[in-house]
């Protein structure tokens, strides 16, 4: 293994390369009969959406951060080599149920005729029924397709959440098993990046690769410190997923990780990750949504730790600040209410990401403008808070901290 090029061992040390990708043209491939499946409450304005995403990435170069864009990561790989292009199109196709046939066979030649660039473009874009002038003679195609998709292939609007298809920890990352279908071909690009980049290929251990049944997302995964990690029993990760990840990052002595939080969140939309509910700010502050805990502040939390042969100790705990100063050995801790806990405006923040904050250095946070009573409450806590624009990029339901993947923090 030579030297890594990953190195996330907090959450909030400070952050020297990110992954984003920029919306595209899947944002306005979004139709009112599409958004459900394609999992959006409404249909974002691209133009300034995109306004909208360029600042965030200034405000993080601003603030020293090499910002490295995913869509130009899989077009060096497709510069590589037209096997290696033509390989990840037939996986592509495989994964959007496309093995063989002639709707298999008229998609590859599409793609293949596109340049690179303009084909990365079109796999995030999707594809229309009526882009290919075909004649179809495939039962495979023709039964039991929905005939209502205006797609051939899906468009991928949550693309621009770059937190959620892999996860870095320590020296390595997850390529992640999504949940839904609309997102599950996302973590192939990561794939194909980890395995082919030359910034990348050799040099990153991969603790979990995409190729399991049980679903696990970016969004649940929180680097506490270099030996303690959260992650949120969710919508979006089941616990089955968190125990085979403990068992891989237990066993595995280049991962360094001896204790794993598993936090249950209520599994829904509005709370679809736990970083939607719950993030850390600086060593000893976090921002959380009250609505996670019970009346009695309570929640379902177990502390995970190695056992003999490779089993997992299980401890249980219903406290989230006892849970969180026993694994961290702080004496005192700060847990930040969205919207200042206020019933009405607290769910309307969260809603719109408010505790979805991305720290870039300890106690230093990027957070969305029109969460304006939570972000008053932070500096009020001593953060120091950069807001970015937010009336387009909040409508696809996640922040600063879904739409980044941090690839390099320093360590605390």
């Amino acid at each position: 293994m030579k030297k890594p090029v990953i190195n996330v061992n907090s959450e909030i040390g400070t952050l020297k390369s990110v992954l984003l990708k920029r919306p595209g043209e899947e944002i306005e491939n979004i139709t009112p009969d599409t958004m459900t499946r394609l999992l959006f409450d409404d249909i974002p304005y691209l133009k300034i959406a995109q306004e909208e995403h360029d600042f965030f990435a200034k405000v993080l170069n601003d603030n020293g951060v090499e910002v490295v864009y995913l869509e130009d990561l899989v077009e060096d790989v497709f510069n590589l080599a037209s096997d290696i292009k033509l390989e990840f199109i037939e996986r592509f196709l495989s994964e959007s149920g496309y093995d063989l046939g002639t709707t298999h066979d008229a998609l590859l030649a599409y793609l293949d005729d596109f340049t690179n660039d303009q084909l990365v473009a079109k796999l995030y874009g999707g594809i229309r029924r009526n882009e290919l002038d075909f004649i179809n003679d495939s039962l495979h195609d023709l039964a039991g397709r929905d005939a209502q998709n205006p797609y051939l292939l899906n468009p991928l609007p949550n693309a621009y959440f770059t937190r959620d298809p892999q996860a870095a920890i320590g020296n390595g990352i997850t390529i992640n098993r999504m949940t839904y279908s609309a997102r599950q071909p996302e973590s192939l690009f990561t794939e194909y990046v980890m395995r082919y980049h030359p910034r990348y290929t050799g040099k990153v251990n991969i603790w979990r690769n995409r190729n399991n049944m049980t679903r696990l997302e970016g969004g649940d995964q929180l680097v506490l410190n270099n030996h303690v990690l959260a992650i949120g029993v969710s919508q979006r990760t089941s616990s089955k997923s968190i125990e085979a990840l403990a068992r891989e990052l237990f066993a595995n002595t280049a991962a360094n990780f001896d204790t794993i939080v598993a936090i249950e969140i209520p599994h829904n939309h509005a709370m679809m990750h736990l970083d939607t509910v719950f993030t850390m700010i600086n060593h000893d502050q976090f921002s959380i949504f009250p609505g996670i805990m019970d009346e009695k502040g309570q929640m379902n939390i177990f502390i995970m730790t190695p056992g003999p042969d490779n089993t997992i100790k299980l401890s249980h705990r219903t406290d989230l600040m006892a849970t969180l100063k026993e694994v961290l050995k702080l004496p005192e801790l700060d847990l930040i209410q969205t919207g200042g806990g206020d019933k009405i405006i607290s769910q309307r923040e969260q809603w719109n990401d408010g505790s979805n904050t991305l720290a870039i250095a300890p106690g230093e946070v990027i957070t969305y403008d029109r969460n304006y009573v939570s972000n008053e409450l932070l500096r009020q806590h001593g953060i120091i808070v950069h807001e970015v624009r937010s009336s387009e990029l909040s409508r696809g339901r996640g922040g600063p901290r879904c739409m980044s993947q941090p690839l390099w923090r320093e360590d605390l």
